[in-house]
C-alpha cells in the first residue's frame, strides 16, 4: 500500500471539531472489494472513532457504491459480510445485478441496419432522378469522365452526390449509431441500492439522510450530452435520489450504456475526476482520508509479471489499455495533490491511500470480475494494514491533532492471525467481518419509526 501525504494542518492544539471527510475513488467490481479491505483495516486502526464518523462522505463510480451505506452508518464489515450473502441488512449482490446485458439495445440498434437497408434502393434511384432533373449536365459530366479515366478519384466524384443525396433521404447520414452504447444495463445496480436502503428504513433523498444522520453525502458523476461533471449532494444538485446518482456514477462508458435519469444520460463520474477531493475541502473539511485502488504499475521487476513476461506490452492489449487508464486516473489524482498542497487556503491534511505501486497481483486482477471480490477484499485488508503500520508514527501526529486515536495494537492482533499460512480463506473472511467498533454516539442513529424512505 502506498500512502501520499498532504500535512499542513495545526500541530500546536487539538482541533475536536473540525470537519473531517471520506473521499472514495473508483475501481469497479474489484477496486470496490479492495476498498472494502482496506477501510476495514482503517476501521481497526482508529481507536476512539470509525469510518462511520466522518463528517462529508464523497463517492465516485464504485466509491459511490460504498459511499452511501457507509454515509447512512453501515460499516466496511457488514458490506463485506454482502459479498457473500451473510449479511442481515444488506442484500447480496448477485452477478446479474452486475452483469445484466443491454437487451433492448441489442435488439433495436441493428434492427435499424434492415430498416435504413430498405430504403437504400429507393432512395438511390430518387437521387439518380433528382440529378437528372436538376443536374443533367453535369451528372453527363461525370459519366463521361469516369468513363474516360475510371480511376477512384473520378469514381468518387460521381458516386459521392448520390450517396449524399440518398443518406439524407434515409438518415444514414445523420450520425444514428446502429452499435449499441453499452454492452450492459445498470439499472440493476439502482434497484439493488434503492432495495437495501429501503430495507434498512434509510431515505433514499440526500436531504433527509442530511437531517437523519448530521452528515453530508456527495455523489459525483458525468453528463454525457455536456461532459459537464455533476455532483449530487443535499446543498448541490438533488435531482436524483440516492441510488439513481450511484447509477449515474458507475456508468462505465462502453460497459455499462449511459444511465437515463429524469431526462438527462449521465456516464462514470471517474470520466471528469479521478476522486473529487475539493467537494469535501471546499465544504470545510480539514482532516480528509482518500481511498483510490488505481494506480499504474510500475516493472522495476520484469519477473514479477504474469507467464515470466518481460514487459507489460507481452501480456496484451488489455494490459496496456489497463495500464493507461490507470496512468490517466493517477496523474490526474497527483495533480489534484499537487494543487492542494500549494492551496494556500488549506489549512488541514490529506491522508492518501492506495495500492503499492509494483503491487503485481492486485494489478492483475480484472477490475470487471466480479468473482474475485472476495479475495480483492483481503488483499485491500493486507494492503491497507501493512500501510498503516509502516506509517504509524506519521498518522498518529495527524489523527492526534483532531482528536482522533489510534489503535496500531489491535490492528497488529488482527493482521498477524490472517498473515498465517495454515487459516483458511473462509475463517479469514469470517474474522474480517467481525465488527471492532459499536455503533457510533457521535452521530444521529437512524430511526425507525420515523420509517422516511423515498424514491
Amino acid at each position: 500500500m502506498g500512502i501520499t501525504f498532504v500535512e499542513k494542518g495545526d500541530r500546536t492544539r487539538v482541533r475536536h471539531h473540525a470537519k473531517t471527510g471520506l473521499v472514495l475513488a473508483g475501481g469497479a467490481i474489484s477496486g470496490g472489494a479492495f476498498k472494502i479491505g482496506g477501510l476495514i483495516a482503517l476501521n481497526t486502526y482508529l481507536g476512539n472513532k470509525s469510518v462511520l464518523d466522518f463528517d462529508i462522505y464523497v463517492g465516485i463510480s464504485a466509491g459511490a457504491f460504498l459511499a452511501g451505506p457507509l454515509a447512512a452508518g453501515i460499516g466496511p464489515e457488514e458490506l463485506l459480510k454482502s459479498l457473500e450473502g451473510g449479511s442481515k441488512k444488506i442484500g447480496q449482490f448477485s452477478p446479474l445485478d452486475f452483469y445484466r446485458p443491454n437487451f433492448k439495445e441489442f435488439f433495436t440498434r441493428p434492427a435499424r441496419i434492415g430498416i435504413d437497408a430498405a430504403l437504400v434502393s429507393p432512395a438511390i434511384l430518387l437521387a439518380i432522378w433528382n440529378e437528372l432533373r436538376h443536374n443533367r449536365p453535369e451528372l453527363i459530366d461525370r459519366c463521361r469522365t469516369f468513363a474516360n479515366d475510371p480511376t477512384v478519384r473520378n469514381a468518387e466524384r460521381l458516386v459521392s452526390p448520390l450517396v449524399e443525396d440518398a443518406a439524407l433521404r434515409t438518415g444514414l447520414g445523420s450520425g444514428r449509431g446502429y452499435l449499441p452504447s453499452g454492452l450492459f444495463d445498470n439499472s440493476g445496480i439502482e434497484r439493488f441500492t434503492r432495495d437495501n436502503l429501503h430495507k434498512n428504513s434509510i431515505p433514499n433523498d440526500f436531504r433527509l439522510l442530511h437531517l437523519e444522520r448530521g452528515n453530508s453525502l456527495y455523489i459525483g458523476a458525468t453528463n454525457l450530452n455536456t461532459g459537464e461533471g455533476v455532483t449530487f449532494g443535499h446543498d448541490t444538485d438533488t435531482s436524483c435520489t440516492i441510488s439513481e446518482a450511484v447509477q449515474a456514477s458507475t456508468a462505465i462508458p462502453g460497459f455499462y450504456k449511459p444511465a437515463k435519469i429524469r431526462g438527462q444520460e449521465y456516464v462514470d463520474g471517474g470520466v471528469r475526476r479521478t476522486a473529487n477531493i475539493s467537494q469535501a475541502t471546499d465544504r470545510g473539511a480539514q482532516l480528509v482520508f482518500v481511498y483510490n485502488p488505481f494506480r499504474p504499475f510500475v516493472n522495476y521487476h520484469t519477473d514479477q509479471l504474469l507467464n515470466n513476461k518481460a514487459s507489460l506490452s507481452d501480456m496484451g492489449i488489455g494490459t496496456v489499455i489497463n495500464q493507461a487508464f490507470r496512468t490517466m486516473l493517477h496523474t490526474r489524482l497527483m495533480l489534484g495533490i499537487e494543487k492542494l498542497k500549494l492551496d494556500q487556503s488549506f489549512h488541514g491534511d490529506v491522508v492518501l491511500l492506495e495500492p503499492s505501486e509494483t503491487d503485481i497481483k492486485f494489478f492483475n486482477t480484472n477490475p470487471m470480475n466480479f468473482w474475485q471480490r472476495a479475495e480483492s477484499a483481503l488483499h485491500g485488508y493486507l494492503s491497507a494494514s501493512e500501510a498503516l503500520e509502516r506509517h504509524h508514527d506519521r498518522i498518529k501526529a495527524i489523527l492526534d491533532s483532531y482528536g482522533w486515536k489510534t489503535d496500531l495494537g489491535r490492528l497488529r492482533d488482527r493482521v498477524e492471525p490472517i498473515r498465517r499460512k495454515d487459516f483458511d480463506s473462509r475463517t479469514i473472511m469470517k474474522e474480517l467481518q467481525r465488527e471492532v467498533h459499536t455503533p457510533p454516539a457521535g452521530k444521529k442513529a437512524l430511526q425507525p419509526s420515523l420509517r422516511i424512505v423515498t424514491g
